[in-house]
């Protein structure tokens, strides 16, 4: 009883150990602080304001931040806070979804290229390069064509774009490992491939491709907010931070809030898992400790 007290009190000081080196960096409180208000105003967007963010008043349009309308209104009378907040919504929608869904195929496809023959890894190795050259604008533009502008369009986009990175960075790994001595121990007792690769090599290369996926977050809500800026991401009314950009900059003479609006949450959003990614990394990266 006591050896297992012993032992899950350990497991636990060593748990907490990296939470609390990740505390004493100030880039990483601070990147937590931006991440946490971030999250908090999307998911409590309904409470935070009393104004439906697709609800037209024209008497209103154009009005200057107050404490009615804290970020002011845009053409339609519509209140910017609102919008900015259910935006939230939307762009961390596509941003955890994609990138959860980007990771677990490109460590499938990653592990099969790296642990499987030769011929195998080159012909994935192809498809992959093939898929990276397309440029991420065309690449929207040719599926918008065939289905049209949702968000669907934007996630598809997404996840075509990261997963050939990801599945590159398992598959050098994977190589990496799978000629080790604890990988031969296991195929000596017979253990199958999928075991293998569940067991022993996944434990081993998830971690840094984690850290990589918690700094690609901003980079697809970027994504998310540049189609939808194109018009070719979520339709109106629906909120977007890059719709409240177009509008901005279609009424950039009559004023420069709703612009601010639109840009300011992408700011707050990429520094925040910019600066928490950068010190997860310098803390969980073996070759960075004691620095």
């Amino acid at each position: 009883m006591s050896e297992a007290t012993s032992s899950a009190g350990l497991t636990i000081a060593e748990w907490w150990r990296p939470v609390r080196r990740l505390l004493r960096e100030p880039m990483g409180v601070l990147g937590i602080a931006l991440v946490l208000l971030v999250v908090f105003g999307a998911v409590f967007a309904d409470l935070l304001t009393s104004f439906d963010p697709t609800k037209i008043s024209p008497r209103d349009r154009f009005q200057a931040p107050s404490s009615t309308h804290l970020l002011g209104t845009d053409q339609l009378g519509r209140d910017l806070f609102s919008r900015v907040l259910h935006g939230g919504r939307i762009a961390l929608y596509v941003a955890l979804i994609t990138t959860a869904v980007s990771l677990g195929i490109g460590i499938i496809l990653g592990l099969i290229a790296g642990y499987g023959p030769r011929w195998l890894d080159n012909l994935m190795i192809l498809l992959f390069d093939s898929v990276k050259s397309f440029p991420t604008v065309m690449l929207a533009l040719a599926l918008v064509t065939l289905m049209g502008p949702s968000l669907t369009a934007v996630m598809i986009v997404v996840v075509l774009v990261n997963v050939p990175g990801y599945a590159r960075i398992i598959r050098t790994q994977t190589i990496a490992l799978k000629s080790s001595e604890f990988v031969t121990a296991a195929q000596s007792m017979g253990a199958s491939n999928a075991r293998i690769l569940r067991v022993h090599i996944l434990p081993n290369v998830i971690g840094p491709l984690v850290i990589l996926a918690s700094m690609d977050i901003p980079v697809v809500i970027a994504i998310e907010a540049g189609m939808s800026f194109l018009g070719l991401g979520v339709r109106p009314p629906t909120p977007s931070w890059g719709s409240i950009l177009n509008d901005g900059f279609a009424s950039i003479r009559d004023t420069a809030w709703i612009a601010i609006a639109g840009g300011l949450p992408i700011i707050i959003t990429t520094l925040g898992f910019t600066f928490l990614g950068e010190t997860l990394r310098d803390v969980f990266d073996p070759r960075l400790k004691g620095r």
